[in-house]
C-alpha cells in the first residue's frame, strides 16, 4: 500500500511549529501522522520539540502517537502531548492534549491525488496551571484548554503537496486566571478565561529524495491566519477583546528524513516565523522550534 500523504505541521504540534503549532496543533496534525508503508500496518511515533518562546521562554515538549491502517484509503491516528516551559516565572509541565484523527486518501489519478482530514483535540488541562500558587500566562501552560475540531484537505501533484485546514474551537474549558496587572512582569497581556479564535492553514510543500532514497527532504512553507480577536473576562466579570490578536502568521519550516529501513525512521524539522501577529495572548509563537522523531513500522 502507498504511504498516505497528508501533511499539515498545530499544532503543533509540531508540531510546526513556530506559530505555536505544537500547542494549538493545526500545523502538526497531519505532518507528524505519517503512515506506515507498502504492507505494514501500523506506525508507532516518539518525538519532542525544542522550542524558545517570546522573553526567553524555552519548551521541552514530547509526544507518542500511534497510527493504524485500516483499509488503502483510511488511517486513524492518536497523539499524546507533554509540554514543560522555563522562564523568569519558573518552570511548569504537564500533560497536554489528546488527539484523534482520521485520514481519507481518494485514489491517485495522472500523478494526482486528494486527502481528506478530520480530527479532534481533547484538553487534558484547563489551562490553570499555577508556580507557587501564582497565576501564570498561557505561554507557560501545557494545553489550550479548548476541545478543538480539525477538518482539511491535502493535494498531492507528483512531488508537491498542497493543503489547507482550519481548527476550530467548540468547547472553551479554559479556566486560567493570569492578570498582567497583577503580575511582576508586563511581557504577558492579560488571559483571565481566554477564548480563543479559530485558525485557519494554508501550506505548500515539495518533497524530494537522495540518490539512495534513504535522505528525503521536506522544505515549506505555512501560512496561519488567526480569525479574530481573542477575549478575555476583566476583573469586573466584562469580557474584553485583545486587539490585535487576529492575524497572519507565515513559517518556513525545513524537514529531513533518514529511512534506516522499512521499518525504521528517523526525522529532524527546523522551523521558524517569517512574519507574526503583533499581539499573541495564546503563548504559541516561537522564534525557532527544533524537532526530532523516531518512527517504527510493523
Amino acid at each position: 500500500m502507498k504511504k498516505i500523504v497528508l501533511s499539515f505541521t498545530l499544532l503543533i504540534t509540531s508540531y510546526s511549529f513556530s506559530q505555536g503549532c505544537s500547542d494549538a496543533g493545526i500545523c502538526s496534525v497531519g505532518n507528524g501522522f505519517s503512515n506506515p508503508i507498502d504492507s505494514l500496518k501500523n506506525q508507532l511515533e516518539i518525538g519532542n520539540v525544542f522550542g524558545k518562546g517570546v522573553e526567553d521562554v524555552v519548551y521541552i515538549s514530547p509526544y507518542i502517537s500511534y497510527t493504524r491502517v485500516f483499509t488503502n484509503h483510511f488511517s486513524l491516528t492518536t497523539k499524546v502531548t507533554f509540554s514543560q516551559a522555563s522562564g523568569s516565572f519558573g518552570t511548569r509541565g504537564n500533560i497536554g492534549d489528546a488527539f484523534l484523527i482520521g485520514n481519507y486518501k481518494f485514489t491517485e489519478k495522472n500523478n494526482k491525488q486528494w486527502s481528506a482530514l478530520l480530527g479532534i483535540k481533547i484538553p487534558f488541562t484547563g489551562s490553570n496551571d499555577k508556580i507557587n500558587n501564582f497565576s501564570i500566562p498561557l505561554d507557560y501552560q501545557s494545553s489550550l484548554g479548548t476541545y478543538d475540531l480539525f477538518l482539511g484537505a491535502d493535494f498531492k501533484y507528483k512531488k508537491w503537496n498542497f493543503n489547507s485546514a482550519i481548527q476550530i474551537p467548540v468547547i472553551n474549558a479554559n479556566g486560567n486566571s493570569y492578570f498582567d496587572e497583577f503580575s511582576a512582569s508586563n511581557d504577558f497581556p492579560t488571559t483571565n478565561l481566554f477564548e480563543r479564535k479559530s485558525d485557519a492553514l494554508f501550506r505548500s510543500m515539495y518533497t524530494f529524495q537522495s540518490k539512495s532514497k534513504k535522505f528525503t527532504y521536506k522544505p515549506n512553507l505555512l501560512f496561519i491566519y488567526h480569525l479574530g480577536n481573542d477575549t478575555f473576562e476583566d476583573t469586573f466579570g466584562v469580557r474584553k477583546e485583545i486587539p490585535n490578536s487576529e492575524g497572519l502568521t507565515i513559517n518556513a519550516n525545513y524537514i529531513t528524513n533518514y529511512k534506516f529501513n522499512d521499518k525504521n525512521s528517523i526525522e529532524v524539522s527546523l522551523a521558524f516565523p517569517i512574519l507574526y501577529r503583533a499581539i499573541r495572548p495564546d503563548g504559541l509563537t516561537r522564534s525557532l522550534t527544533l524537532g526530532i522523531n523516531y518512527r517504527y513500522n510493523f
